[in-house]
């Protein structure tokens, strides 16, 4: 099993390593808040459903407004509590209809780097950078390495990149990562809005 520094917090951390559909979670929560909070989720989100692994069937058929409430109950799940509780449900919902509820089948049956970059972006709340970036997680971290692998991550599969989660292994690596976002973000702020 792999060992992760991805939420900050060992549990949570193992809980990621050994539950698929948990470290899926996570990576569709990594937005608009600090990535440890988003990794920290389905941790918590397991904990308030008084689970030790998240089944994605039940998610999917968990009542909607309760989901919503368990997200935003303090300490918050997501900075959008109910956004992301419903982007979760359509998430397991996904993985329960087109891989029989069993999340690692996206990556255990991808043919290839390309048709693994394919069955994540086809997933509710994965676009192509999200999905390239849990492909370099799987590969670097997990070692799924289909052919084309990196290719399909682009640059984030990079052999020694600190550009995302995916090359996160301990407490130094999440502070390069943190300073080339912020580098990135500094040097979108500077170009200005796209036109």
């Amino acid at each position: 099993m792999s060992q992760l520094y991805l939420a900050q917090e060992p549990a949570a951390d193992e809980m990621l390593a050994a539950d698929p559909f948990a470290l899926l979670l996570g990576m569709l929560l990594d937005q608009q808040i600090p990535l440890e909070k988003a990794f920290i989720g389905p941790y918590r989100l397991a904990e308030r459903l008084a689970v030790t692994r998240l089944d994605p069937a039940a998610i999917a058929d968990h009542d909607a407004d309760d989901l919503a409430r368990i997200f935003a109950t303090p300490i918050a799940i997501h900075r959008f509590p109910g956004s992301m509780a419903e982007r979760s449900r359509k998430l397991a919902r996904a993985v329960v209809d087109d891989y029989d509820g069993d999340a690692a089948a996206i990556w255990t049956g991808a043919a290839d780097g390309a048709d693994l970059l394919r069955r994540l972006g086809a997933l509710p709340g994965f676009g192509k950078q999200k999905a390239q970036i849990f492909t370099a997680l799987l590969g670097k971290q997990f070692g799924v390495r289909p052919a084309g692998w990196r290719e399909a991550a682009g640059v984030y599969g990079e052999e020694g990149s600190l550009r995302s989660v995916a090359d996160i292994v301990d407490a130094a690596s999440l502070v390069r990562v943190r300073e080339y976002k912020k580098q990135m973000k500094a040097a979108a702020k500077a170009a200005g809005p796209a036109r």
